[in-house]
């Protein structure tokens, strides 16, 4: 039997472990998609969106680029959105796509479609292969661009050429590619030297610090400092453990509250962080006069953007690891007085829950070992108050900002690490945008516990109209019933609407989570606000 592009496409994703494929599937796939092997497995979601998401959690709990599957332009324009918060997150995806028989592209058929620029500047790569042959090295290729890159790279195939005969030729990609992750000692000595200079240091982390490696040598560097560590707003993951004494909070997003927090600090030290993500747009500088800012990132994009007296483009664990080893240590300075959220008191009968009583009833539950998604915009400071991140991959978000992220990231973080207890929190607004999402959830098995935060409306458009000092034009939407829609598609729902009924059925489901395999959607009735 003449061996095909398929197989050798195939061949490819094994050797880099790309044997899940994540896709809603259209008919420019179907050459490629019947008749799988038996060792390649296929997971549906309804909506491109939750297929990129779903893909998005997966990779992102593993550390490793997850395949995906889309249909010519309708599947990919359906997915930009998705694969833009993946960018922003520095997920790695490999993305096939699917494209009309190459054979008749110039008559412009059906279906076919301008794929190269459609999703714009997010993906680290974009290719059509010249020739059908050209395919399984340009899946090698995008497998160690998206990991390269830290975002999604695109392939795009004519659907005649999996049909094609194969080459018996070397695929012109490396088998193995390794990454040296060894630090300049000079550059960490200049580094070194400006924070033992400091009279007053502070810490930013962020999302690219979020791995055990770098939390371990920014808590030793920390604890050597005796300073205060900060996270930066906005950010997808925690940069360090928020259980700890000298976690300071999460920075304030607009310029004046920014200079505050750090006022007092000659030099603030970002790790895995931009220099300094902001929203709204504010007057003013970033920091006060007086205060040097230094950079240590492993995103180039974030390296050339960050206005630093002294960036640093290396791997955040090596860097931190040699600064806490050669900074000296500061054992006159006290260590920061850093207050902590108390829990808000339960409500008294009848009284409404609002968002703050869920948040202190999860954190009072929920293992530390717990990965929360988040995507309640009007929620977000109850939810990193009260509900601290205390293990790597401990918080997830959508660093775009955004909606449509957390329903099947959640379930891809899931399916990726089955024993590791999932909770999405989102706002009832927020799961309409992936509500499809739970679809994949319910038919696959994952365990993964949405809670749903229902006021019956965008309640941080609301927040924002009021501070413009006007009326908004968009209704209320509290006829919608999650719970209902989450039924419809075959995932179980309960609505509860007093702190007893809350307490009860976290009560009964969180120490499940480890090990269950049947999805739950807790719509929590909250009070707007």
């Amino acid at each position: 039997m003449t061996r095909t592009v398929r197989d050798a496409t195939f061949d490819v994703l094994r050797r880099h472990q790309l044997t899940t494929i994540f896709a809603n599937p259209g008919s420019t796939e179907i050459a490629f998609l019947t008749d799988l092997p038996d060792d390649i497995a296929f997971v549906l979601a309804l909506h491109e969106g939750s297929v990129v998401g779903m893909a998005t959690g997966w990779a992102t709990a593993l550390d490793r680029p997850a395949l995906v599957n889309l249909h010519t332009t309708a599947g990919l324009g359906n997915a930009v959105g998705a694969l833009a918060t993946a960018r922003v997150n520095r997920v790695p995806l490999v993305v096939l796509i699917g494209q009309q028989d190459r054979r008749h592209l110039a008559l412009h058929p059906f279906l076919a479609g301008e794929l190269e620029g459609l999703a714009g500047n997010y993906p680290v790569w974009v290719r059509t292969p010249a020739r059908p042959q050209d395919v399984p090295g340009a899946v090698a290729r995008a497998w160690h661009e998206a990991r390269t890159g830290r975002g999604p790279a695109l392939v795009i195939v004519p659907s005649d050429d999996w049909s094609a005969p194969a080459e018996d030729a070397r695929i012109p990609a490396p088998a193995v590619l390794h990454r040296a992750d060894a630090v300049d000692p000079a550059v960490v000595d200049e580094l070194a030297a400006m924070v033992a200079g400091s009279a007053s240091p502070a810490l930013v982390v962020g999302a690219d610090a979020d791995d055990a490696e770098t939390w371990r040598a920014l808590v030793r560097l920390a604890e050597r400092l005796r300073c205060p560590v900060w996270q930066e707003p906005f950010a997808a993951r925690a940069g360090f453990p928020q259980d700890h004494p000298q976690f300071a909070g999460h920075l304030p997003a607009g310029r004046a509250g920014l200079r505050e927090a750090l006022a007092g600090h000659d030099l603030v030290l970002a790790v895995g962080a931009p220099v300094f993500r902001q929203y709204p747009y504010e007057e003013g500088p970033l920091v006060v006069a007086g205060t040097a800012v230094a950079l240590v990132t492993d995103d180039p994009e974030d390296a050339h953007h960050s206005p630093a007296d002294v960036a640093v483009l290396a791997n955040p664990a090596a860097v931190c690891a040699l600064l806490a080893a050669r900074v000296p240590e500061r054992p006159d300075v006290t260590p920061p007085a850093v207050s902590r959220a108390s829990a808000p008191a339960e409500p008294s009968d009848g009284e409404p829950l609002r968002a703050a009583h869920v948040m202190a009833a999860l954190a009072a539950r929920v293992a530390a070992e717990t990965v929360i998604v988040e995507e309640t915009p009007s929620s977000r400071p109850d939810l990193h108050r009260l509900l601290p991140a205390r293990s790597p991959l401990g918080f997830l978000s959508a660093a775009m900002g955004g909606l449509g992220f957390a329903l099947p990231a959640a379930i891809g973080v899931r399916m990726a690490a089955p024993g590791r207890p999932v909770v999405a929190v989102v706002g009832d607004g927020s799961s309409l945008y992936g509500i499809q999402a739970l679809w994949s959830a319910a038919h696959y098995g994952v365990g993964v516990l949405f809670v749903v935060l229902a006021n019956g409306r965008y309640a941080i458009m609301d927040r924002l109209a009021e501070q413009r000092g006007g009326k908004p034009p968009w209704p209320a939407f509290e006829e919608v019933s999650v719970g209902g829609l989450a039924e419809s598609l075959g995932c179980p729902a309960r609505r509860v609407t007093d702190h007893a009924g809350l307490v009860g059925a976290l009560d009964e489901v969180v120490p499940t989570l480890g090990e269950r395999s049947r999805p739950l959607v807790l719509e929590v009735a909250v009070e707007p606000g």
